[in-house]
């Protein structure tokens, strides 16, 4: 063998020699984790035992909020603090799991975004019950089928999702956490092209996110609302003359194929989440920030909104959304949905409170929780 051949060889050998090595390194780091997550693991079903004894809920959004935090901001790289908080939501759901199997209703069927919502805020480590209307959702909440809800409360490009919104005004559940997804729409059909199609299917505020595309590339199509995209996918998936419009979650569970990708109107589309519960939380620790939403009215007379919100300044304290909805019923003309920074806890926003509970004709605290934080993964 020339000296080539034999330097190729050595060269081979050294590199195999270092990624034995490496492998070593990796495997003996490996089974320190399994040995560093059964310890965190035995200290959560602990922590459990003692939870429960107290009366206490499986799920503290506060807590996991903080624990998240905390891992991201210790961490050295080179993984992303998007990746680091990925992976602790999962060690954190699986231990969750080992207290107790926590059951959470959604907008059903699979695939839709609401499971999205729901694998991010809780992981992969829950019982998700899907439900085919956003009342069902609520109700088996209500009636403790499930212990949690998520529920889509407005969207980027949309705005407020109104079924939501009304049956929050009923509902004697709260608020305990916000999560957003972004939204990315696909085209999709059985057969992966457009023949023989006649009609387009998909949730109305999904068909109203892609009304620019769809009018310039398909205006002829029928477009038919139906009660989620997954659904929308379901029926294309049985159904040849019918497009659906769809994540790629629905597209893997029903085997439906992409006819064009991202065809939403606006490319940073997201959807807000709320997670809903019988709970109370405790305030957050800093860094983290909390949110306090609010339903409110008014007498229908001249500088009433203007005083209504008069306390926020008074005392010291931000909104960061007001949306307002026609009322059906009572002797108000609007309701309006407030979210204010901080908790009920603090002091300030106590005081607020105190003072909104005075001057409002109708007041609705729906609960403090942990806000999402800016540019979250």
């Amino acid at each position: 063998m020339d000296e080539i051949g034999m330097n190729e060889i050595a060269t081979g050998e050294a590199v195999d020699a270092r990624l034995k090595e490496l492998r070593n390194s990796i495997d003996a780091i490996d089974a320190q984790l399994v040995v560093l997550l059964n310890q965190r693991a035995q200290l959560a079903i602990d922590a459990g035992r003692i939870k429960h004894d107290a009366g206490g809920p499986v799920f503290r959004p506060e807590r996991e909020k903080e624990v998240l935090q905390r891992a991201a901001a210790s961490n050295p790289g080179p993984l992303s603090s998007a990746h680091v908080i990925n992976v602790f939501r999962e060690v954190i759901s699986a231990c969750r799991g080992l207290e107790r199997p926590l059951t959470v209703a959604y907008l059903g069927p699979a695939g839709t975004f609401s499971e999205m919502a729901m694998q991010r805020q809780f992981g992969s480590s829950v019982d998700g019950l899907p439900c085919q209307t956003l009342d069902e959702v609520f109700r088996a909440t209500e009636a403790g089928s499930a212990e949690l809800a998520i529920v889509p409360i407005e969207n980027s490009s949309e705005g407020a999702v109104s079924r939501t919104l009304d049956l929050l005004l009923a509902t004697p559940l709260r608020m305990l956490g916000e999560t957003s997804v972004s939204v990315q729409h696909n085209l999709l059909t059985k057969r992966g092209t457009m023949t023989g199609v006649t009609r387009v299917c998909a949730h109305s505020q999904a068909l109203a996110q892609c009304t620019g595309w769809l009018n310039e590339h398909w205006p002829s199509l029928e477009r038919q609302a139906v009660a989620s995209n997954a659904e929308a996918a379901r029926i294309a998936s049985e159904d040849p003359t019918v497009a659906a419009i769809a994540g790629e979650a629905a597209a893997r569970h029903y085997d439906v194929r992409t006819v064009a990708a991202q065809i939403q109107d606006d490319t940073h589309n997201r959807t807000r989440f709320a997670v809903l519960g019988a709970q109370a939380t405790q305030p957050s620790t800093p860094p983290a920030r909390d949110k306090t939403s609010l339903i409110l009215s008014v007498p229908n007379k001249a500088g009433a909104v203007f005083h209504m919100l008069s306390p926020l300044a008074a005392h010291d304290v931000s909104m960061t959304r007001f949306e307002s909805r026609p009322a059906r019923v009572g002797t108000w003309e609007y309701y309006f949905y407030v979210d204010l920074e901080g908790h009920v806890d603090e002091p300030n926003v106590a005081a607020v409170l105190a003072e909104l509970q005075q001057a409002c004709a109708f007041y609705k605290c729906l609960g403090s929780y942990p806000a999402e934080r800016t540019g979250a993964p």
